[in-house]
């Protein structure tokens, strides 16, 4: 008996051994064990031959424990327990799990059935494009309408036999607008679709044939055959089908055939919504790529939601942070030619310009054009015209003649005949840190960053383990 528990204690270990040797941890953050496998999967999938700016094995590293930080300090912030987190991640879970839940067999059995059905209607004469020219006839026309009618179709049947062209013949003719805009040609058909006196004719004919009038109840047809063909296979048509299905609302009866299945494995009188619903809890582990892919949603949504909080949404709303690092940084934002902050206003007069300009002076340039439109442009009347800047030579034409003394006056504006300039020439470098706030706002994020990354790494625990590390794609 001892020997049997010392063998089963043994099989166990052995199996932890193995499990820990087929997939071993590559790093532990904060007390959380990654393993190879997710760590593969990242690292190949934000590093494939698209990727612009691919990483080394040691680069990604960098970028994955500070991934890991993040969602590390996110946890902390209890971020994953807000109600509107946990519904996103759900919500997309449920979403992914679809795919994993439908009968695949069902679908294709399905599609396969309907190829079949579509051959057998199809039949050995298998399917043909044609074009026609229709001259209509009424249900009960008169003599004189017939002989019309039949007058008209046999004009058209002889310039087609002197050599007209017959696209151009049914466009000038055919009284069956549908096709007549198509020079006449019609979509591929097979028996039964269309009138059995058209139909008899065309299935008698070849390709590149020309038939005589033929008469049918709505009138008189010149038939021309383009193509003949039999029916393909069925992988020809394969993806048709199947998007076919789809958009008839296939899958919820997929997902019902998978239940029932799943129900009959799982045996204990389990409906097919209980089997669903384990089968749904079972994914993550029965599917490797399902439990990555969820695992990078949800530490990826929380990635989102941490960093917006300290670095994203906090380097935007900074005023006096944005300022500081300005001051600190402005030889960074230097110009390497003039710039002219300010607008191009057209005006209606001389008198709207110089009163535009008086509004603004001693404003902040970030107000002028709300001050501009609520002084002079209303719903019914438009006063003031504006470009904003900034401006360098050669980029605008007004800017390059009222600033720059650049080319020549250029033409008014229709309906604003006067044009000027307000602004300021900025020859070395932004004045204030408005004047950069895009770029500015980007470099102070990232310097944010930065200062997060380095709190984070005295603040939680990072051990790699390199060995682990070496074999990632090399197993």
């Amino acid at each position: 008996m001892k020997k049997l528990l010392f063998a089963l204690c043994a099989i166990c270990v052995a199996q932890i051994v193995v499990a820990q040797t087929d997939d071993p941890v590559v790093m532990n953050v904060n007390g959380e064990d990654v393993h190879r496998s997710e760590f593969e999967y990242s690292f190949n999938k934000n590093n494939t031959d698209l990727v612009v700016d691919k990483k080394t094995l040691d680069e990604y590293v960098e970028l994955f424990v500070n991934y890991k930080l993040k969602v590390a300090a996110a946890k902390d912030a209890q971020l994953d327990t807000v109600a509107a987190f946990i519904k996103e991640v759900a919500d997309y879970r449920s979403q992914q799990a679809e795919d994993y839940l439908i009968d695949s067999a069902f679908i294709e059995d399905q599609a396969r059935k309907t190829y079949e059905a579509t051959a057998s209607q199809i039949g050995p004469d298998g399917q043909f494009k044609a074009a026609h020219i229709l001259i209509r006839l009424p249900q009960h026309a008169t003599l004189d309408q017939q002989v019309q009618a039949k007058h008209r179709i046999d004009s058209i049947y002889a310039a087609l036999q002197t050599g007209a062209d017959f696209a151009e013949m049914a466009k000038a003719h055919s009284q069956d607008p549908g096709t007549a805009r198509e020079g006449g040609m019609l979509p591929w058909l097979f028996k039964g679709q269309l009138l059995k006196e058209f139909e008899d004719v065309a299935l008698a004919m070849q390709p590149g044939e020309l038939s005589r009038p033929v008469l049918s109840p709505v009138g008189y047809h010149i038939i021309y055959m383009s193509e003949r063909k039999q029916f393909e296979p069925y992988e020809f048509h394969r993806a048709s089908i199947l998007q076919f299905l789809e958009q008839r609302g296939i899958r919820p009866h997929a997902k019902r055939s998978m239940g029932e299945k799943l129900a009959r494995e799982m045996g204990g009188g389990i409906t097919p919504e209980e089997a669903l619903e384990r089968a749904e809890k079972e994914l993550d582990t029965k599917y490797p790529d399902f439990g990555f892919l969820m695992n990078e949603f949800y530490e990826g949504s929380l990635l989102y939601e941490i960093s917006n909080r300290e670095v994203w949404d906090k380097a935007a709303k900074d005023e006096k942070g944005l300022e500081k690092y300005f001051k600190k940084n402005k030889k960074n934002y230097r110009y390497d030619e003039p710039i002219y902050r300010g607008l191009v206003l057209h005006c209606v007069s001389d008198d709207v310009l110089a009163k535009a300009k008086k509004v603004v002076k001693k404003q902040p340039q970030k107000e002028w054009v709300k001050l501009i439109r609520e002084h002079f442009n209303s719903d019914s009347l438009m006063q003031v015209k504006m470009v904003r800047g900034p401006f360098k030579a050669g980029k605008n034409t007004y800017a390059d003649y009222y600033v720059f003394n650049q080319g020549e006056r250029p033409d008014t504006v229709a309906g604003f005949p006067v044009t000027g300039v307000v602004g300021k020439l900025q020859k070395k470098g932004p004045d204030t840190y408005e004047d950069v706030r895009g770029p500015l706002t980007a470099d102070y994020q990232n310097h944010l960053e930065k200062l997060w990354v380095k709190e984070l790494r005295k603040r939680y625990p990072v051990v790699l383990y390199p060995e682990a590390l070496a074999t990632v794609n090399k197993h």
